[in-house]
């Protein structure tokens, strides 16, 4: 058990986890090297590119049953005619999104208002359409977004604060009962576990699963221990989850780490590890904005002589590139300017890099606690690891060459990787090496692991 006082920079510090580990094994050192050397790498030497897509739920434009909600509490800010903007964001637009991002192997976050602007359940009915076209609107989302998105609850309602015991909105329109103001900021771990394992619960009897949960606004923004605490009781009473993730902040200052965040690490060495990882976004919504009437420019993620943008400083950085976007805005009020903006950007990715791997944020949040939390372990004829959690694509870089024929990886029931000619071939199972030493891919097991030169 990591005591309380410790943070989660200190641990890793302390114990020496993740990043560079010198070890003695059987693997002859590079020229100059007086020791061996172990990096964790990004998966399969990739750099992680993810979506995040907010505000989106079954059937209802959250913009326009959301605005007049938000303007009851803050009527100087949100002055939009909301009258003017469609109701509906209708399934013909999912249809057409998740086929096109089914092509181009586009990954992300999508979210799934439970109880959307208090207008409906998602598990039960929304007012103003068929129990029929409920039901078609959530096997959409099941059959063709589900795959390849994690599913998030963007709390209740997005809007106002429900008494989760009676199901009613709070009456007071004031920021301490909206969910994206104050209501968040001190409640306590329990409490806030309690209402979000509340709208978990509805989208789990929708038959849709949440390995995380999104928050609305500002929810938690000055709370952020207790909010981190209480997705982790949330999801894994939930769902049971292993590993519970949440998204929360954005960062777009260049220079500054996106890279994500590990809450409260815990009973590492048992069998039921735990710990919560906080995904931070790295881009506005350049695409349409939240409310579907902000155009955007797909120049600030990156240009179109592909030399500069906030994408590009990302990427090039190393840290996983993960975009952010509003499902209103994406549709942008039936011209789909944002969407086409969206293809526009993952054209200009694709023509300059072949180094990029699409991933949820559930195998983000994955990797980065396998990255950060994995022991690298001194021993006698071997590189052995101690994961708490399992990785698919986990890779290492050391500062040596393997004996012939090549390398095995016990614990894990493999044959020996296979050597590959190209670094851009590398995945899981393979090895390649070059003039910084070998790199090697295999799916890391939770548990003990040892690379053994053969």
């Amino acid at each position: 058990m990591i005591p309380k006082k410790y943070s989660r920079r200190l641990f890793v510090k302390i114990t020496g986890l993740g990043g560079l580990a010198a070890v003695s094994g059987p693997f002859p050192l590079l020229s100059g090297e007086k020791s061996l050397k172990v990096e964790i790498l990004n998966p399969c030497n990739r750099v992680p590119v993810s979506l995040i897509i907010d505000d989106a739920t079954c059937l209802a434009n959250m913009a326009y049953y959301g605005i007049p909600q938000f303007a009851e509490v803050f009527p100087e800010q949100y002055k939009q005619d909301w009258r003017k903007l469609p109701r509906e964001i209708p399934d013909s637009f999912v249809r057409e999104f998740a086929e096109w991002a089914l092509e181009n192997g586009v990954k992300g976050k999508y979210s799934v208002v439970p109880y959307p602007a208090c207008t409906g359940w998602v598990n039960r009915f929304i007012p103003g359409w068929t129990k029929k076209e409920l039901i078609n609107s959530l096997d959409l989302i099941r059959n063709l977004i589900m795959p390849n998105w994690d599913i998030h609850p963007e709390m209740v309602s997005h809007t106002r604060v429900i008494d989760i015991r009676t199901g009613k909105p709070y009456p007071e329109a004031t920021p301490e009962f909206m969910e994206n103001w104050e209501w968040s900021q001190t409640k306590s771990v329990d409490e806030l576990a309690e209402y979000q394992a509340y709208a978990l619960n509805i989208l789990k009897e929708a038959g849709l699963y949440c390995d995380g949960l999104t928050t609305p606004g500002g929810y938690g923004s000055r709370n952020q221990d207790n909010l981190a605490l209480s997705t982790l009781e949330a999801v894994r009473s939930v769902f049971g989850a292993e590993l519970p993730h949440y998204f929360r902040d954005v960062i777009t200052d260049k220079g500054k780490s996106v890279a994500p965040r590990i809450f409260f690490p815990s009973d590492l060495e048992s069998a039921s590890p735990k710990c919560t990882v906080s995904i931070i976004g790295c881009t506005d919504d350049w695409f349409g904005g939240w409310d579907g009437l902000s155009k955007g420019n797909p120049d600030n993620f990156i240009t179109e002589d592909l030399k500069s943008g906030r994408m590009v400083d990302v990427i090039e950085s190393g840290e996983p590139a993960i975009i952010v976007c509003h499902w209103p805005g994406l549709y942008f009020n039936g011209d789909k300017t944002g969407f086409l903006i969206l293809r526009e950007v993952k054209k200009r990715l694709d023509q300059k890099y072949d180094s990029l791997i699409w991933m949820k944020l559930s195998e983000i949040a994955r990797y980065w606690a396998a990255k950060e939390l994995t022991s690298i372990i001194p021993a006698k004829n071997m590189i052995s690891l101690k994961a708490p959690f399992s990785a698919p694509g986990f890779t290492l870089r050391i500062n040596a060459l393997p004996g012939s024929p090549g390398i095995r990886i016990n614990g894990t029931g493999m044959k020996p990787l296979i050597r590959v000619k190209d670094k851009k071939a590398l995945k899981s199972g393979t090895w390649y090496p070059d003039k910084t030493g070998t790199l090697i891919c295999f799916d890391l097991v939770k548990g003990a692991t040892e690379i053994v030169s053969l």
